[in-house]
């Protein structure tokens, strides 16, 4: 590739603020979003010791991000079993949901900070035989310096907003074209991202659809799934998943309408984010509901009406105990939806807001094949809950077209692998361990 001077000045502006990056890093940590303990890792040194034989190196931001390329890493080594893998990430949640899920032959390190001499670290040590980047983690440097040393890279499941790309025209398209070029194979997540991005590199770029549609049905700890179940008995249970600050309140509404009409009716309630666990009880407290965390270590009782998973990593457990799931994320104008996937393979029937634009195509053939339930209004919240939990056929109706459609989704991953496997390093070009 050809360095373009914004490239270029990007580059040096990062070479000078280096200095204040261990200052930077430290305030991130004292703060909750770094873990102090491994703040080597974001200068790009390894207290892991990289193993022999081939190794790929997956790259993602966060949770969603790093779990929807979990098939891919189960597939590379499913089909190259001596293969190494290092995956990457900057948040301190997703770090700790990989330590539970991640393969043997694989592990996690905090990604490099995008300055030269923090990736240079890194792939001095790792060595990496081939690079993927996941959605529209395009760290130039990162990028950039992979590409000089001749590893084949691959974007998998790019995402990028019609911002974005205009974005990318103001400030120089050939910049653009420049950093995505380094890469040899790009895959868009969807329509609206394979032609911008088709527009700004002016060639053809392909999408087979979302990665996140190929997802293995999230895992449960079975204890714990029956502890939950004893705990719950015959009551009816409905949950709202990844919601957001601004949403408990409308569903905390919506809990005592469903309370008044459904009696013994139980909500349980998984934030997007967890740290807001006591404002949520807050609200809760103010609405008159009971609650109560899952890490204070207790089950719900008969007069509990709502119990909050106040951790990551649990979500395989809420769908599958709730009989109705409401995806959060959905209810207010700035937000724009959370995968309505996870649920669909375990069950649950599926309500969402009307703002979903980050998964739109999705909500679209879901809404098509009757495998979900759009509302236009958080009044409409507890009549649809209702809807379900009073008529179980119904429920399972609509279940069951939402798993059908998730099934027709698993051909995602096929041919991304069609695509990817070439660029995989021979088996035979190198001793494995």
């Amino acid at each position: 590739m050809k360095k373009t001077g914004l490239l270029k000045t990007y580059s040096g502006a990062t070479r000078i603020l280096a200095p204040a990056l261990p200052f930077w890093l430290k305030r991130r940590a004292d703060n909750g979003k770094e873990d102090p303990t491994r703040l080597a890792e974001r200068d790009g040194i390894s207290a892991i010791e990289r193993p022999s034989g081939h190794l790929v190196w997956m790259h993602a931001a966060s949770v969603g991000e790093s779990q929807m390329l979990m098939p891919v890493i189960n597939k590379i080594l499913r089909e190259h079993p001596k293969f190494h893998i290092v995956i990457t990430t900057g948040t301190v949640t997703s770090a700790e949901l990989l330590a539970k899920s991640l393969p043997e032959n694989a592990c996690h390190q905090y990604a490099p900070a995008d300055h030269p001499k923090a990736v240079q670290n890194f792939l001095d040590h790792w060595k990496p035989d081939m690079a993927i980047f996941a959605e529209s983690e395009l760290w130039p440097n990162m990028i950039m310096m992979t590409h000089k040393r001749a590893i084949p890279m691959a974007l998998l499941n790019a995402r990028m907003s019609a911002e974005s790309i205009q974005r990318w025209a103001k400030r120089g398209k050939k910049s653009g074209q420049a950093l995505l070029s380094c890469f040899d194979l790009i895959l868009a997540a969807d329509t609206a991202t394979a032609d911008g991005l088709s527009w700004l590199m002016e060639k053809d770029i392909e999408s087979p659809g979302n990665l996140k549609d190929a997802a293995a049905a999230l895992g449960v700890d079975t204890r714990e799934h029956k502890a939950l179940n004893d705990a719950v008995g015959k009551r009816p249970v409905w949950c709202a998943a990844s919601t957001h600050k601004g949403e408990e309140e409308l569903i905390a509404q919506a809990a005592l309408d469903i309370k008044a009409n459904c009696p013994g009716a139980l909500l349980l309630l998984a934030p997007r984010h967890p740290e807001r666990a006591e404002a949520i009880i807050n609200i809760l407290t103010q609405a008159g509901l009971s609650s109560i965390r899952r890490s204070s270590g207790l089950m719900p009782t008969p007069q509990t009406d709502v119990y909050i998973f106040d951790s990551m990593g649990h979500m395989g457990l809420v769908y599958r105990v709730a009989t109705v799931s409401f995806i959060g994320g959905s209810l207010l104008k700035d937000l724009s939806g959370h995968n309505p996937l996870e649920p669909a393979r375990l069950g649950s029937a599926i309500i969402a807001g009307s703002h979903i634009s980050s998964f739109a195509e999705l909500y679209m053939a879901l809404f098509r094949f009757d495998g979900a339930t759009r509302i236009l209004s958080e009044d409409e919240l507890a009549p649809s809950v209702l809807k379900f939990l009073q008529d179980p056929k119904a429920c399972k109706t609509q279940a069951h077209a939402a798993l059908q459609y998730t099934k027709s989704r698993d051909a995602v991953l096929d041919y991304v692998w069609e695509q990817l496997a070439p660029l995989l390093p021979n088996s035979d070009t190198k001793e494995d361990a």
